[in-house]
């Protein structure tokens, strides 16, 4: 054995000294004093943010939510079985984040971002926080583009636009996901234009079965492809439940500012708003009206103000502001065409960024329809307009179940092609009044001619916005069937005639006047070829009543 030589010793200390790089590490930890339902209260971190993510013993994360003089109120995402008093609690340093991007398309994933759909990890790098301040005004302009549900009832009479926030509010039963379903299965025919959208369906508190039963007919119509499904289902802790809309919206952002459009739809918010009731109760905050806590209203209009239509601007090169163009005056003629309004450089040349867009359906269940009680009337005054769907005309067989008289889009008419807002003028308003009348001519037989032809029209135009689920018609179809029946070619039929034949008529078209469906989905305008549509259907609805009639 070769003897150490003392040399060599010092000559690896040395080494050791000249690499050696003083490092010093500072951890904000806490320690657990109260654990159960859920909840866990943590003394020692006072520097903590709130909404931070919180790192407890076994990978379990929370979020802070309570920020205390002496301690931190903290709900666990995730099981608190492993959790004890006295366990050492970890600060991240960063507020709730999600994945975000193109990789998320066609994954079910948790209100974590995480997938749950077995098919594997989902590779991104890009995160956007849950909680963040909406766009101001000037960052914003009005709703003008039409998203087309696909359903005649809703596109003919409280049309939605891109940008807007439409309430589906109803009795449980009554086919409110229905609607959404329909919806996000007709945006596939955006995906072959240059403004496709994208749809991220956010399901809380639902049983697993049927969020399975949701994904898979998803998949089965190709819809799947551009949607995201984000569950929290019943059997999740309520802090899931909670987050899950928060989350669903952070996924939509990404999709918005680079200038694409989403379809975002909250099944529903009545369980989200009673999941936080029951977090809020469990921190010890003073309850409310219906024992909700004070700032429930914050919790439901932080998250639906994010939904809108960005105005066009310009990214400046040199800042990276956000400059934002007015659509109701020629861009060349805004000072901040040219010159960014922040730093001052030259954006003259930069090119103009379509503004995007996020598009809100969330869903409010009633109590035997009532629509003033707390949550309702909160969310009713948040948004854009209400479908209210009536569980009696779901029982008398009228799909979608919309009544008429209380739903209301207060976007209207800007948010219709020219041809659906032509055809469709008065037909919400005929409606309404066939109603009336119907009620009143129960208790009378001796009606004159105009009360019968109102009552006829109105019964069979009630029959013509009859739709099945899963059967979603392109815009061009619904203004020739909406059209036909303003010009009363379905009065002579009978009323279990008006499907069959409508459909017939639009199939007729489409055999022998291809051209005006054709011009009708180019153009959004019917005008010039209604001198062929009249041709058309004098020809299929003399052959139809001598075949049928």
């Amino acid at each position: 054995m070769s003897a150490i030589r003392p040399e060599e010793v010092t000559a690896l200390l040395k080494k050791q000294i000249e690499s050696y790089e003083g490092r010093l590490e500072l951890e904000d930890q806490g320690t657990v004093i109260q654990v159960g339902d859920g909840i866990a209260r943590v003394f020692g971190l006072s520097n903590c943010l709130a909404s931070e993510m919180l790192e407890f013993p076994g990978g379990v994360m929370g979020m802070a939510l309570n920020l205390e003089e002496e301690s931190v109120g903290v709900v666990l995402l995730g099981s608190d079985w492993g959790v004890k008093e006295g366990d050492p609690v970890k600060r991240t340093g960063k507020v709730l984040q999600v994945p975000v991007g193109k990789a998320m398309l066609g994954r079910v994933v948790n209100p974590l971002g995480q997938p749950i759909d077995g098919k594997g990890p989902i590779v991104t790098d890009t995160y956007r926080p849950l909680e963040r301040k909406a766009d101001g005004v000037v960052y914003r302009q009005p709703v003008h583009e039409p998203l087309q549900t696909g359903l005649k009832a809703i596109d003919s009479m409280i049309p939605v636009g891109r940008g807007q926030r439409e309430l589906i509010i109803g009795d449980r039963s009554t086919g409110k996901s229905a609607i959404i379903l329909d919806a996000i299965i007709n945006q596939k025919y955006t995906h072959q234009t240059d403004t496709p959208v994208f749809c991220i369906y956010v399901m809380i508190g639902q049983k697993e079965s049927n969020v399975a039963r949701t994904v898979a007919k998803l998949e089965e119509t190709g819809a799947m492809a551009y949607s995201i499904v984000v569950s929290a289902s019943a059997s999740d802790p309520a802090p899931l439940q909670y987050i899950a809309p928060y989350a669903g919206v952070a996924m939509a952002e990404e999709f918005m500012y680079a200038s694409q459009d989403v379809l975002i739809a909250y099944d529903d918010l009545t369980k989200q708003a009673a999941a936080y009731r029951t977090l809020s109760l469990l921190l010890r905050r003073p309850p409310g009206r219906e024992a909700y806590p004070g700032d429930v209203f914050f919790l439901h209009s932080r998250l639906l103000e994010r939904a809108v239509k960005l105005a066009d601007h310009k990214v400046c090169p040199n800042c990276k502001n956000t400059n934002p163009l007015n659509k109701l005056h020629a861009y060349e003629e805004q000072a901040i065409f040219n010159k960014c309004a922040s730093c001052g450089t030259d954006i003259k040349a930069v090119a103009v960024r379509r503004g995007g867009s996020i598009t809100a359906l969330p869903v409010i269940e009633t109590q035997a329809g009532d629509v003033s009680a707390y949550i309702p009337t909160n969310v009713i005054s948040i948004t854009d307009g209400q479908i209210f769907l009536e569980g009696d005309l779901f029982y008398q067989g009228i799909r979608p179940a919309v009544n008429v008289g209380i739903s209301v889009s207060r976007v209207g008419g800007n948010a219709q092609t020219k041809a659906t807002k032509k055809v469709a003028g008065s037909l919400k308003l005929d409606l309404a009044q066939y109603r009336e009348m119907a009620a009143f001519a129960q208790f009378g037989s001796d009606l004159d001619a105009g009360t019968l032809r109102l009552l006829t029209r109105g019964e069979r135009m009630v029959e013509l916005l009859k739709q099945g689920q899963y059967v979603p018609l392109p815009m061009e179809e619904q203004v020739a069937q909406i059209w036909a029946g303003g010009k009363g070619y379905y009065d002579k039929l009978p009323a279990s005639h008006v499907q069959v034949s409508s459909a017939g008529f639009v199939e007729y078209l489409k055999s022998n006047y291809g051209q005006v469906l054709e011009t009708i989905r180019k153009t959004s305008n019917h005008a010039e070829v209604e001198d062929a549509m009249k041709t058309a259907a004098d020809a299929y609805f003399a052959d139809y009543a001598a075949k049928f009639g």
